[in-house]
């Protein structure tokens, strides 16, 4: 899931505009496409899951989450992203282990100043571990996983699609259910990215919060409110020194159903950016399918 990385690395671009060299993205994961109950693994069992995540924004923000930049600045990303998802049954603490991986399909445009392009492309390939165990009243996951440069990423075009470097993320949530019905849910996420060096940059590391609040309005549909707060732990650095701190929050509504005769979930979630410091702000649609096999 890139959109985000990209998002970051346009804002960081334009910063560094007339450079001719941009700054790094901080993080390969999209903060918010997961939304309620996004903590929460399915049962055991192959899953088919579609991502698919609309962004645009019209205002770059400083150090101080002011607007600054051209004036003309637009950017539009959309991002279709499938992944599947095998739950399998076997056991560790009480646990189901999963596997699931996933390949970005991206479209950029951008237009600031006197730059203006657009480019579509595959994204860097992702494949993870996860650990899920379900009580009464509680989910709980944790993961360990990999982005890989198998996207394109040549030249510092800030409209490709892959970003030419490794990444380790680690991924720990919970949701509890207040109720014993299970009508209502807090649900909290957490991923943690290393990224790895190259070409003598360091995008350093990233910290991510989805949180999601939600209750069921009849057995099949709920609705709620979620948000994000992403931001660098540690600063980009290159060959030239170090780039400020990117940050990020953003909140807004979320309705999921079911339909039993397909197996399949459908989940659409709007996202209002309300700080941003040092990149893009803007807002994002997010359109997700989920079918079991």
């Amino acid at each position: 899931m890139k959109l985000q990385s990209t998002i970051a690395f346009l804002g960081a671009a334009l910063l560094a505009l007339p450079l001719t060299s941009p700054a790094q993205p901080s993080a390969h994961y999209v903060p918010g496409v997961e939304g309620i109950k996004g903590a929460s693994l399915p049962p055991p069992g192959i899953y088919l899951r579609d991502y698919n995540v609309g962004y645009y924004s019209d205002q770059l923000n400083d150090s101080s989450g002011n607007s600054t930049g051209p004036s003309n600045i637009r950017a539009y990303i959309y991002a279709n992203v499938p992944r599947v998802i095998w739950i399998t049954d076997w056991q560790v603490l009480g646990g189901n282990i999963g596997v699931d991986a996933l390949v970005p399909l991206q479209y950029t445009s951008l237009r600031a100043g006197g730059f203006d392009d657009r480019t579509f492309g595959v994204g860097d390939a992702f494949a993870e571990g996860t650990w899920s165990r379900h009580w009464k009243q509680l989910d709980v996951s944790g993961g360990y996983g990999a982005w890989a440069p198998t996207g394109s990423s040549s030249g510092p075009n800030p409209t490709r699609a892959g970003l030419g470097y490794w990444t380790h993320m680690f991924t720990a949530g919970a949701t509890y259910y207040p109720d014993a019905a299970k009508k209502w849910s807090i649900s909290a996420l957490n991923r943690y990215e290393i990224n790895m060096d190259h070409d003598n940059t360091s995008a350093g590391q990233a910290w991510t919060l989805e949180w999601g609040l939600s209750r069921a309005v009849v057995s099949t549909i709920e609705a709620g409110v979620a948000g994000y707060y992403q931001q660098q732990v540690t600063s980009t650095r290159t060959p030239t020194g170090s780039n400020p701190i990117n940050r990020v929050a953003g909140i807004g509504p979320e309705i999921t159903a079911f339909c039993p005769k397909l197996a399949t979930f459908v989940s659409l979630r709007y996202a209002y950016e309300f700080m941003a410091e040092n990149r893009l702000e803007g807002h994002t649609l997010a359109l997700t399918l989920t079918r079991r096999f």
